[in-house]
């Protein structure tokens, strides 16, 4: 009789391993969401820290006539008046050994 419970036991003991193991929720279930879980945490600091910055970039645009200035210069090529304009040209041979240069600059404050 003793040696009956004692199998019942052992199989019981042996089905509850197997689903645990391969089961629906199981551990191999339960690690694959916890990389995903990893995962979308890390996208989700990286979005908001690119938020932030967005976020910065806005403030300057509405309070700062510094940050609209740079923009203008940098985007869309803004000269002041009694400023000069250089554009530097790179030979084409240069061009390709080189790293590229800036295609414009300004100067003469």
């Amino acid at each position: 009789m003793l040696r009956w419970i004692a199998l019942i036991l052992l199989l019981v003991l042996i089905g509850l391993q197997v689903k645990l193991w391969t089961g629906n929720g199981g551990v191999h279930e339960v690690e694959t969401l916890r990389a995903a879980v990893k995962k979308q945490t890390e996208d989700n600091q990286r979005l908001l820290q690119r938020n932030q910055a967005l976020g910065a970039d806005v403030d300057d645009l509405k309070h700062g006539e510094q940050a609209v200035e740079a923009r203008a210069r940098g985007e869309l090529g803004l000269i002041k008046p009694g400023e000069t304009f250089y554009q530097v040209v790179e030979q084409p041979g240069a061009a390709a050994s080189a790293a590229p240069a800036p295609a414009a600059s300004s100067g003469g404050r």
